[in-house]
């Protein structure tokens, strides 16, 4: 019994111990289905379960509620605005929260984003409610608000 244990002890660290990317981290999370639907639509799956390393600003199911339901759907049936739109909440490099500094930096989608850090760390506006959700190629920032391209 005691051996058994000690196995079912060693598969379960091993299996905590694997790595998992952008993508899987963010569907084991649960509050990502939305945006996991969007990065399906939009073709980027692959590109965020890539080598990276990224930094996420992920809204959560929330954050696409907000959004009224019509244009919600439009936009997941425009792949070249959703792609535009998710890419946005995507900065190369991994930066930990520690590291973030107020001020504007460059996304994937070739925009800007603007970093303020008084009473905690915003994007455009939106909070970051869950800082520092490790991947393996990255780090997720959970926002609660989702962002958009001028």
């Amino acid at each position: 019994m005691k051996k058994l244990i000690i196995a079912a002890a060693l598969c379960a660290s091993a299996v905590a111990a694997q790595a998992k990317d952008i993508v899987d981290t963010a569907v084991a999370a649960g509050s990502f289905k939305t945006l996991a639907t969007a990065l399906q639509a939009a073709g980027l799956v692959d590109t965020l379960k890539g080598k990276g390393p990224f930094t996420v600003f992920a809204p959560t199911d929330e954050a696409f509620a907000k959004i009224p339901k019509a244009d919600l759907d439009a936009l997941l049936k425009d792949k070249a605005k959703l792609t535009a739109v998710l890419t946005y909440h995507v900065v190369s490099g991994k930066v930990m929260a520690k590291d973030v500094k107020a001020g504007k930096v460059k996304t994937v989608q070739g925009g800007e984003l603007t970093l303020a850090t008084t009473g905690g760390v915003t994007v455009n506006g939106a909070k970051v409610v869950t800082a520092d959700v490790v991947a393996d190629n990255g780090v997720i920032h959970v926002i609660d608000t989702v962002v958009l391209p001028k």
